[in-house]
């Protein structure tokens, strides 16, 4: 692999990705609140934190079944405020426009923006437009910023500090829903049933979670790399493991075809609408309960937990009972698909 230029690996999310964010970008901006790495950053305020989060979005092609660039932006960032535990308050967005975009394509997705931002109430408040010339860049690149705040309360949930053995580990539905219906869609592919990305803003959810007084230890949206990137991050030189059953991951049934039929592992398909949560043993039926409630958690399912088997590894009991360690994205395996 070359060392000396960038490749599409450097965006998947996986092990290259954090050596290029690790050996370049906090190397030179290294700064107490960029080292945690987080999804957002979480900064002091007045009577309680602020959480700040950026995030770019290229994804190719720019509709798809179930969403576009323009409600998979608002969603994103939405999403990064939410899993840190902050109440997501103000967005903005700068856009990269490459010139011959149709205005009707501009408009539809500026529609789809200010819809998803109306159904997560979180307004978009200032932003940016730049027009650059033809193939300079790929039709319309996406940046959005939010703040949020944050009780103190929720402090550790971005970091996990409190994770324990026997904590339980949580997602909101089925998994590989996003990463497939885009490749889908690029690729022009006649399905029998369609597949829908899961593309959605979370914090009405994640708050509904909170606000009931229940003890998450620990949430990240799963999306590049998937949940087996948050499984083995999260896991990394920790005095835990982390057990998933296979059984218990939902899979969905044309989801699953295309992946066995192009080689994908589910577990390292981005979603957009999905949040892995970690809850104390006691609270994890109660949590999941609450999320079953919601339009976006109807096949929510505890589906691991922490362990003292395996410290520092994230491990998986596949449907056939064997088991297998899930190891962090080594390499490219679905560009452009945020």
């Amino acid at each position: 692999m070359a060392k000396d230029k960038i490749l599409l690996a450097h965006g998947s999310g996986g092990k290259i990705t954090h050596e290029l964010i690790n050996n370049l970008f906090v190397k030179y901006f290294r700064n107490p609140f960029l080292e945690k790495q987080t999804d957002s950053a979480i900064l002091p305020g007045y009577n309680e934190f602020l959480a700040f989060t950026t995030d770019g979005f290229v994804v190719d092609p720019i509709f798809f079944p179930g969403g576009d660039i323009g409600k998979l932006a608002v969603a994103g960032t939405v999403n990064d405020l939410a899993v840190s535990g902050a109440v997501p308050k103000y967005l903005s967005c700068s856009f990269i426009i490459e010139e011959g975009l149709l205005i009707s394509d501009l408009e539809k997705i500026v529609a789809s923006m200010a819809e998803e931002a109306a159904k997560a109430d979180v307004p978009i408040v200032t932003g940016d437009t730049k027009v650059v010339n033809k193939s300079k860049c790929d039709k319309i690149f996406i940046t959005t910023s939010g703040i949020g705040f944050l009780p103190d309360v929720h402090k550790k949930i971005s970091t996990g500090p409190d994770i324990h053995p026997g904590d339980k580990i949580i997602i909101n539905g089925s998994i590989a829903d996003h990463g497939m219906a885009v490749l889908a869609a690029r690729n022009d592919m006649e399905l029998q049933a369609e597949i829908l990305s899961d593309c959605a803003s979370l914090n009405g959810l994640i708050r509904s979670v909170l606000d009931a007084g229940i003890n998450i230890k620990f949430m990240r949206d799963a999306t590049r790399g998937g949940l087996a990137n948050v499984m083995a991050e999260l896991s990394s030189g920790k005095s835990y493991g982390l057990h998933l059953d296979e059984n218990k991951i939902l899979v969905q049934e044309n989801v699953r075809g295309i992946c066995e039929i192009l080689g994908f592992d589910p577990l390292y398909v981005a979603n957009e609408g999905k949040v892995v949560m970690v809850t104390g043993e006691k609270d994890a039926e109660k949590a999941l309960e609450i999320i079953k409630k919601h339009q976006h958690g109807r096949d929510a399912a505890i589906i691991g937990e922490a362990t003292t088997e395996h410290p520092g590894k994230a491990w998986l009991t596949t449907g056939i009972g064997g088991k297998r360690i899930i190891d962090m994205l080594a390499g490219e395996q679905l560009p452009r698909i945020c």
